[in-house]
């Protein structure tokens, strides 16, 4: 199979790095600066293993590639707000033998939230989901940090909405073989949605800094029980936590190695890069519009919504407003 990365940021540049340096056939999707510097300079992917560079095929969008081939895999890894443009100029390539991307080939949601897969099965027939537990970095252009061992990630993988299939199994098999975990789950929903549940700190850390002190921390727990709450009210299922730690173990430790730091996660990444946009409506806005739909009052996961989008436009760095700040908002909203 070959390996369309769509979004060869951080997720899409470590497991597309990851599957090229096991030797699987891998083409990069990006655009703008990323393109070019990928382009002329290739992938380098800095893990605690060494830093590989990668060069591989790089086209800025899907017109580049002309015919699609009848094994390729479409692995959709930009931030949900990008997602409806992106499987609208995929969907429609044609593919050798007959029919479209859309109508023939698998499309891998790895991704943070759950809403890309079902914007992704209004068009294309073979959608799968991946949970990604995967603490990678966009460092520059060009630049990918990996930072976890022994395993890069852990990649639940599953037919959308549910149940398994050999395409699923085959792309677990390559995984296993990249530096990554990858069961593949009938119910792998269950693992995002409690993934989910986890990505509700992410707009905590993006506007107010990595958490570490317990104000932060008291923060997100308010955050997760309205999420709790509303997936309850919902009927939805998520894998509770205790299992997720027994499925995790020490298989992705946090090692530093050539003396930096790690940064935040994907939110965190979104504002200290100035790029706009944040995944904030397809995270505490998941948990928002649920509440909405089930009278369940979300008015902590509101204001981490309102606050991210508001930094994200305003182009704020990461960590521009302290937690108390943030804290005193969200009990003034409450």
């Amino acid at each position: 199979m070959r390996y369309l990365i769509i979004g060869a940021g951080a997720v899409g540049g470590a497991i597309g790095g990851r599957l090229a340096q096991s030797g699987h056939d891998v083409v990069l999707v990006a655009r703008g600066k990323q393109y070019e510097v990928l382009r002329d300079q290739g992938l380098r992917l800095e893990t605690p293993d060494g830093p590989h560079t990668h060069r591989l095929p790089v086209v800025d969008g899907p017109e580049a590639l002309g015919t699609l081939d009848a094994d390729d895999v479409l692995v959709l890894a930009v931030k949900t707000q990008d997602s409806a443009a992106a499987l609208a100029a995929w969907g429609a390539r044609p593919v050798a033998g007959g029919g479209t991307a859309a109508r023939r080939l698998p499309l891998v949601c790895a991704q943070n939230g759950v809403e890309s897969e079902r914007l992704a099965l209004r068009t294309f027939q073979r959608v799968y989901a991946m949970c990604v537990w995967l603490p990678a970095t966009f460092v520059e252009p060009g630049v990918v940090r990996a930072d976890g061992t022994p395993l890069t990630g852990i990649l639940h993988l599953g037919r959308y909405p549910e149940g398994s299939d050999d395409t699923a199994r085959a792309i677990a098999a390559d995984l296993e073989r990249s530096h990554f975990e990858a069961p593949v789950a009938a119910d792998v929903m269950r693992w995002k949605y409690a993934k989910l549940l986890s990505n509700l700190a992410n707009s905590i850390e993006a506007v107010s800094g990595v958490i570490d002190g317990e104000e932060g921390k008291a923060l997100f727990r308010r955050a997760r029980a309205e999420g709790e709450a509303v997936l309850a009210a919902a009927g939805i299922a998520y894998t509770p936590q205790d299992e997720e730690k027994k499925v995790r173990a020490d298989k992705i430790r946090f090692e530093p190695f050539d003396g930096v730091p790690r940064g935040g996660g994907s939110s965190w990444q979104s504002l200290n890069r100035g790029t706009g946009t944040i995944e904030a409506d397809y995270l505490n806005g998941e948990i928002a519009l649920l509440g909405r739909l089930h009278g369940v009052p979300t008015p902590v996961n509101d204001v981490l919504q309102e606050y991210a989008n508001e930094a994200a436009r305003q182009r704020r760095s990461a960590g521009g407003t302290s937690v108390a700040e943030l804290t005193a908002a969200v009990d003034a909203g409450c």
